[in-house]
């Protein structure tokens, strides 16, 4: 707070625009911003201290006077007004007993309904001064006492009032905020508070069935049976949906879900929060969780009040005897309560959603099958959509998994049923989960029945085995009549993981011809340099990360990197990626792979110090060289050496 600024002074922080001021003490200090407002901080003496002339601070305690006074000195001069006017509270206030009064601030008073307090002032012995004693407590309470959750007895027909202190320091009574505490008076001690506050007489339960606004959340809260909660002991905060938030839902998912028990339930639990949460409380983004076990985003932007970033609440702070109600104009409906079609909607998938109408399949995402759902990414499509026809129809089935899934349980070596008769295969890899080709791109959405996967591509299930894949494909016709010779046939055919590095026709034309017949006239070499085009498990582009080496059935190991969405083997980039097969995945490459003995640049590193050896010595000689032409034939020799 204030202490290098001398004894007793305490800081203010005042919103800029508004007339809204927090008064805190070091234990608590405020985001530089409230509710999205800047403020600015100036400091004053503490309760009960004052200035002296030429001292630092506030060094003089001033004396105690008693309450009435206090109030005065607190800036109540109201609430100090209208305690005299009543006849009895003066006297009362001033003969034995120590008290506390909950004051509130004179803007406080001013800003009551013109008719409320026109009913008090025109009835001060009963009405005045009962609403006065209900601000009172007959001892005297500090703020170190008022804890989160409870309740004091007031001084009116001893009537509770609330008390919540929450972890940001702020503390309400009856949701109105604690603006200067702790203020002794001789017979007790002065709160200042910045709303007039009145007795809570009902609970949860009971206010929304007196409010006309929530005939449809009545309806929909008797149909779940939660009013046992809502009538119950506790402290919630209802962000309670009007009719209004109800009518901007469309009719048929309104119907599906009051006609669904447990995505009711979902429902209404979303909009309960598990503490009482009074809007002064909040004066930043705070998340909170809600009955059903989500968390909501609570937070404000000036001195509106927001939910996951939007200003629906239209009511706020109506107090209930088990907590807090809010009035919100929009319906907070969770995932858990959603078709697939719903989810897929808000996730970045409409254009596989689109695919779908277009296929007449997309009533498999509404009805109450359980499913999930691989959707790609719009992104997937940005080069235009698929033609709809039977072979596109069947593939769009196979992305529909024939279970409700949790990408947390999949395993390696998982297969998955589809709705088009496939078996689809899960591998794990470090930093992704890929099915098939497809490797996961978002966190799961669970709905109802249905969760949605978010895709990084379309699957492309396998045909056969990655020998009837490159048989099938006559850029590999070279490469099959390598594989036959060299007797590798039956190991491609067979079950297994194998990952292929497939050398295209044009990878082998591009050898000089006498090495390319050298090859395939010696099986063993020829067997040797292709088990080194395969590696022993399946690896797909989506599990590469940046690096990973493969180790090959020839013994050594592959380099393989990703980079920008280019895969790379031993730094050759790939010319396709995931052609997939039962027992495998298939990359097309270029070039032929040399294994590492075989590189005549690759005898190990003493090779490499030695070449780096020659080339320091050779630019020393060159800038010899340059000095003096009687080196330049050693020099020459050098060059050509390094050049082997």
């Amino acid at each position: 707070g204030g202490r290098q600024h001398g004894p007793n002074v305490c800081a203010v922080q005042k919103v800029i625009g508004t007339n809204k001021k927090y008064f805190t003490n070091c234990k608590q200090w405020y985001q530089r911003k409230i509710c999205g407002k800047s403020t600015v901080i100036s400091y004053e003496c503490c309760p009960g201290y004052e200035k002296v002339p030429g001292e630092k601070g506030c060094p003089a305690a001033l004396p105690l006077s008693n309450l009435c006074e206090t109030m005065g000195v607190v800036g109540s001069t109201t609430t100090q007004l209208y305690t005299d006017r009543t006849e009895k509270l003066r006297p009362e206030m001033e003969g034995p007993g120590s008290f506390t009064i909950f004051a509130p601030s004179n803007e406080a008073w001013s800003s009551l309904p013109a008719e409320v307090l026109d009913s008090l002032v025109g009835n001060v012995n009963i009405e005045l001064l009962n609403a006065l004693r209900y601000h009172m407590v007959d001892r005297r309470v500090l703020t170190d006492e008022l804890k989160h959750g409870m309740t004091l007895t007031s001084m009116y027909q001893n009537s509770n009032i609330q008390i919540h202190h929450y972890p940001n320091g702020i503390v309400t009574v009856n949701c109105a905020r604690l603006l200067k505490a702790d203020h002794h008076a001789t017979n007790g001690v002065v709160h200042l508070i910045d709303k007039v506050i009145s007795t809570i007489t009902n609970n949860i339960q009971q206010i929304i069935e007196i409010e006309d606004t929530f005939e449809t959340l009545r309806a929909a809260v008797a149909a779940s049976g939660l009013n046992t909660v809502l009538e119950g002991d506790g402290q919630f905060t209802l962000l309670a949906p009007t009719n209004e938030a109800f009518e901007k839902i469309p009719a048929e998912t309104l119907n599906r879900i009051l006609g669904d028990p447990e995505a009711l339930r979902d429902l209404l639990n979303n909009h309960i929060l598990k503490s009482a949460m009074c809007a002064e409380a909040i004066v930043a983004g705070m998340s909170m969780e809600t009955l059903g076990g989500t968390t909501l985003e609570v937070g404000c932007s000036g001195d509106k009040l927001t939910i996951n970033g939007k200003a629906v609440i239209s009511n706020k702070d109506i107090l209930a005897t088990n907590g807090v109600i809010h009035f919100i104009d929009e319906l907070l409906i969770p995932d858990s309560a959603k078709t697939l079609l719903e989810l897929a909607g808000e996730s970045g998938v409409s254009t596989a959603i689109d695919i779908l109408k277009q296929a007449g399949l997309d009533t498999h995402l509404s009805g109450k099958e359980q499913l999930t759902f691989l959707a790609p990414l719009n992104s997937v499509f940005k080069d235009g959509v698929p033609r709809i026809d039977a072979q596109m129809k069947t593939l769009l089935l196979n992305h529909m998994v024939k279970e409700q899934l949790a990408s947390k349980y999949l395993y390696s070596g998982q297969t998955l049923d589809t709705l088009g008769g496939k078996k689809l295969r899960v591998f794990v890899y470090r930093n992704s989960l890929c099915i098939e080709n497809s490797c996961i791109a978002a966190h799961d959405k669970r709905g109802r029945f249905g969760t949605l996967f978010t895709m990084d591509r379309m699957l492309t299930p396998p045909m056969g085995t990655v020998m009837d894949v490159l048989k099938g494909d006559n850029r590999f016709s070279m490469l099959v009549a390598a594989i036959q010779s060299a007797g590798l046939m039956e190991i491609l055919n067979r079950e297994g993981v194998y990952t292929v590095f497939a050398p295209t026709n044009e990878a082998f034309q591009a050898m000089p011809p006498e090495e390319l017949n050298k090859l395939l006239a010696n099986a063993k070499e020829l067997t040797n340099i292709l088990k080194y085009h395969i590696g022993d498990e399946i690896l797909v582009s989506g599990g590469i990360g940046a690096l990973v080496r493969l180790k090959s059935l020839q013994g050594d190991k592959l380099e393989v990197s990703s980079k920008n969405n280019v895969v790379s083997v031993n730094k050759e980039p790939v010319a396709e990626t995931d052609i997939m097969a039962t027992n495998g995945v298939v990359y097309a490459i270029n070039t032929v792979l040399q294994p590492p003995a075989n590189r005549p640049q690759e005898r190990g590193d003493e090779l490499a110090d030695s070449a780096l050896e020659i080339f320091k010595q050779a630019s020393a000689y060159s800038r010899a060289a340059q000095r003096s032409v009687r080196l330049a034939p050693v020099y020459q020799r050098l060059l050509e050496r390094m050049k082997h």
